[in-house]
């Protein structure tokens, strides 16, 4: 069990084909896939070496129904999950899926003010222990919001959760707002363009050679949308698509053979991968590798 208030704790797949996306991810992370099914749940565990990462199951028809398509969702641990969905909606969020039992723990499906989804668990049963650091290979090192407007949506996750804004980042004009809980930096927070339909949680799985990662995200059917990209000292990123539409990204330690490499650590750019858009200027911590 592991308690680990006010962070990311566990991450799940909603799919369209579960075999297909344990297959992939396998094939592109490296995660084992193990079979956790109850009487009234299909559920499979995604495992980064012996350690629980994450959890893959059906998208449910209801959600199918009513337009819902294949996603990543990180539940944030609470102590008190009744009492944090209740913030939620005092603070102009939304509760999809009320806090209800379920085989990961008590969980609740949420959404920020403007309306970017994630999800709350408390008592759960799976998860990486505390000591885990966010570089370890298989694991998510990186999570980053793509927000309506990240200036005003700050204080809904600083003030619910304790987040913190990185000491270093103070004019509230800057491009992309890092944040932190108990002192260290968990991910950060940009405004996204106009031409991205629904704010969203993009999660960055860690893998050693991010450039055969790449290819193998080809060869398995995904698509890469942006990348691979150097943002700082030896630390490549990208931005891809699973092959049943979920949105994930990628980051590691080695790019590509003859990509080039900007000269300083940071990265400008202004595209459009699938239905994401961004902007701007980034600037990253220098990777514990």
């Amino acid at each position: 069990m592991v308690d680990q208030p006010a962070r990311f704790a566990w991450y799940e797949l909603l799919t369209t084909d579960v075999e297909a996306a344990s297959a992939f991810y396998g094939q592109v992370v490296g995660w084992g896939a193990k079979d956790e099914s109850t009487e009234d749940l299909v559920y499979t565990v995604l495992t980064a070496g012996e350690v629980p990462v994450g959890g893959l199951m059906d998208l449910p028809e209801e959600g199918r129904r009513l337009g819902a398509t294949p996603r990543w969702l990180g539940y944030v641990a609470v102590d008190d999950i009744d009492e944090t969905a209740a913030q939620i909606r005092r603070r102009g969020g939304a509760v999809m899926l009320p806090p209800t039992d379920s085989n990961i723990g008590r969980v609740s499906v949420v959404a920020d003010p403007q309306k970017a989804n994630f999800a709350l668990v408390s008592g759960l049963t799976y998860g990486q222990p505390q000591s885990g650091g966010l570089d370890e290979l298989g694991r998510v090192g990186w999570h980053e919001l793509l927000a309506q407007d990240r200036n005003k949506i700050f204080d809904f996750y600083g003030e619910l959760f304790g987040w913190q804004k990185d000491p270093g980042e103070t004019d509230p004009a800057d491009f992309y707002q890092l944040f932190s809980s108990a002192g260290q930096t968990l991910g950060g927070m940009l405004t996204k363009l106009p031409s991205v339909p629904q704010p969203c949680w993009l999660y960055y799985f860690n893998v050693d050679d991010i450039g055969a990662a790449a290819k193998r995200v080809n060869s398995g059917g995904g698509r890469m949308l942006q990348g691979p990209i150097e943002l700082s000292d030896n630390c490549w990123i990208a931005r891809c698509v699973d092959p049943q539409g979920a949105l994930f990204a990628l980051q590691g330690a080695q790019g590509p053979k003859g990509t080039e490499r900007p000269s300083a650590s940071e990265v400008a750019w202004s595209a459009k991968w699938g239905d994401i858009a961004s902007h701007g200027r980034m600037v990253l911590p220098k990777p514990k590798r």
